[in-house]
């Protein structure tokens, strides 16, 4: 982010031009202006008016211009102001595991903290964390009688004893979710009755209604279609949507809708299903200048609404479930204006929030697959689709499907990239498509490009899991990952816990410190080993990473929304069995 200010210089130093001079630069001006011809000038300007967004703070006016991807906006400001000025865009730095100062845990992520600690022992007094700029504990580092390598070594051992801690932590309520997965894959509708509120329109409908204007710069309203599915891409086959990364909300709600266990009487009711598309109501102020009382207006109106509900009064809103479009971070602001407090209202700790990347300390986060562009309708298009991408033609080695972060320093993106683009020594075996650039904004070339490579490089981007890894997955490419929270420990519903069976993992830390060249180390796996891991994602994982369509009739397989709602029941019976 550039920032631009102005500020008043003492008369002295200040020369002034003569009136004669400015004249001169004026016409000077007005010449070069007037040989631009009106036609490319008119364009030039709709083009900056329709890629860019203004916003107005105070007396600062900052310039936002778009970027591929939502949460990318780069901006310039101007006014009077201080020169580090920034609009809190959010930049969620390559996250593994999020710790607070000793002993508690915050949103600060623990893989920035190698980097935090400066050689003298300290940790750096400003880092950006979720877009805010925070102040983190300083650790005094005493230089008289004591021996700094001996303080460095306990600093490194008591922030190694709590990066365990905080890993142990996070792996126990991995187990726990695991314990919720059901082994009943037949079980009938009896006591299993699912129970959709029929919320006020505000909370969803109308929110899709305003799909035209959620963004500045976009019309959402094409991936709406087809009950939020997007709009087929017919030379992908049956079954492939234009489907966007956040529409999960509409796509679950219509299956609930359809699921042949609901009921209408809430007294026959295990679960309950509440139909906010929360997602979707903080996607609309994102970019736009308003009080954070705005953004929380519509989640503190559906606590009044569901506070009014006799199921929720009941057992305090245990058995409910609410479906999140977007990760938790954006729910769950403390300071600063980015995202909404929805997840920090203390009536919402004890619903299930299911979402596409959980808060890693949250028993009632969980993750689910990122919705993909295929959803099939039958048995009949999963096995068609298994067979073409097992007898794919896998020409090259390896594939990156992104783009740079010029702008975060943590990211090893650009050293992959670097390493990607010099495979020319071992033969081009590694393929770069540059998504800065537009090569990624239609499905089908990354689609491809995953559907002939036998690895896809996988490294954190705005947060740390991605939807490409999704996309790879069902396209029978095995994800090379660099930090775990990108899917071990977020998907146990959907992921097994050994992650070798699906999934290469390089430590992002010896990718930064250039330690590791990730194209010469894969070239070292055998053919063997890259058939069984395919076999395994194609056979095994597949089917149960997709969202079949709202009418689907799948008898052989069980897809993702089929595991997410029998892990659900099980998950309420448990819950009844132990009150």
């Amino acid at each position: 982010m550039a920032s631009i200010s102005m500020f008043k210089r003492k008369s002295k130093l200040t020369k002034k031009p003569a009136p004669k001079e400015v004249c001169n630069y004026v016409i000077v001006l007005f010449k070069f202006l007037y040989r631009i011809p009106a036609a490319f000038l008119f364009l030039f300007l709709i083009y900056l008016w329709s890629s860019s967004t203004t916003i107005i703070s105070g007396n600062i006016v900052h310039i936002c211009v778009s970027s591929r991807k939502l949460n990318d906006h780069y901006c310039l400001s101007a006014g009077r102001t201080q020169p580090n000025f920034e609009i809190p865009i959010p930049i969620i730095n390559n996250s593994s595991i999020y710790l607070q100062t000793p002993n508690q845990r915050s949103n600060l992520p623990l893989s920035l903290l190698p980097t935090l600690y400066q050689d003298n022992g300290s940790i750096s007094p400003e880092s950006t964390v979720n877009g805010e700029m925070v102040m983190k504990e300083t650790v005094e580092v005493v230089h008289d009688e004591a021996d700094p390598v001996l303080m460095r070594n306990g600093e490194n051992k008591d922030r190694e004893e709590e990066i365990a801690n905080a890993k142990k932590e996070v792996e126990e309520q991995l187990r726990l979710h695991r314990s919720w997965i059901s082994e009943n894959k037949q079980a009938g509708c009896e006591g299993r009755g699912v129970y959709v509120y029929d919320l006020p329109s505000k909370f969803n409908k109308d929110l899709v209604g305003q799909c035209r204007d959620m963004v500045p710069w976009m019309d959402f309203c094409k991936y709406f279609k087809n009950e939020a599915l997007g709009e087929p891409i017919p030379k992908l086959g049956n079954g492939w949507y234009q489907t966007h990364q956040y529409s999960l909300e509409p796509i679950f709600h219509q299956r609930v809708l359809k699921h042949p266990c609901r009921v209408y009487n809430e007294n026959a009711a295990k679960l309950f299903y509440v139909p906010f598309y929360g997602g979707l109501d903080i996607l609309r102020w994102h970019f736009k200048n308003v009080s954070n009382d705005v953004k929380d207006a519509l989640s503190l109106e559906l606590i009044t609404w569901l506070e009014k509900q006799k199921p929720w009064a009941k057992n305090s809103g245990k058995d409910h479930v609410i479906v999140l479009g977007k990760i938790s971070w954006d729910f769950r602001r403390k300071d600063g204006s980015w995202g909404t407090r929805l997840l920090e209202i203390d009536q919402m700790e004890n619903p299930i929030k299911l979402l596409i990347e959980r808060q890693p300390w949250q028993p009632n986060d969980i993750g689910i697959p990122h919705p993909t562009h295929f959803h099939p309708h039958s048995d009949d298009d999963i096995m068609a689709w298994q067979w073409k991408i097992i007898s794919s033609y896998r020409k090259k080695l390896v594939s990156f499907a992104g783009a740079a972060r010029p702008g975060a320093a943590e990211s090893i993106r650009s050293i992959l990239i670097k390493q990607c683009n010099s495979s020319a020594d071992n033969g081009n075996q590694c393929h770069f498509l540059d998504c800065s650039s537009g090569g990624c904004d239609q499905p089908e070339p990354v689609i491809e490009l995953f559907m002939e490579s036998e690895f896809c490089l996988q490294p954190p981007g705005d947060s740390p899991t991605r939807k490409s890894l999704f996309d790879s997955l069902i396209s029978g490419c095995i994800p090379v990952l660099f930090d775990p929270f990108t899917a071990y420990y977020q998907y146990p519903w959907h992921l097994p816990e050994d992650h070798e069976k699906y999934s290469v993992f390089v430590d992002q830390e010896e990718v930064r410190q250039v330690k590791v060249n990730v194209v010469e180390m894969l070239m070292k796996i055998s053919k063997k080993e890259r058939d069984d891991m395919r076999r395994y994602i194609v056979y095994e994982l597949l089917p149960g990473l997709l969202y079949g369509d709202s009418t689907a009739k799948l008898e052989k397989f069980q897809d993702a929304f089929s595991i997410i709602m029998s892990n659900l029941m099980e998950r309420v019976t448990k819950m009844d069995s132990t009150a």
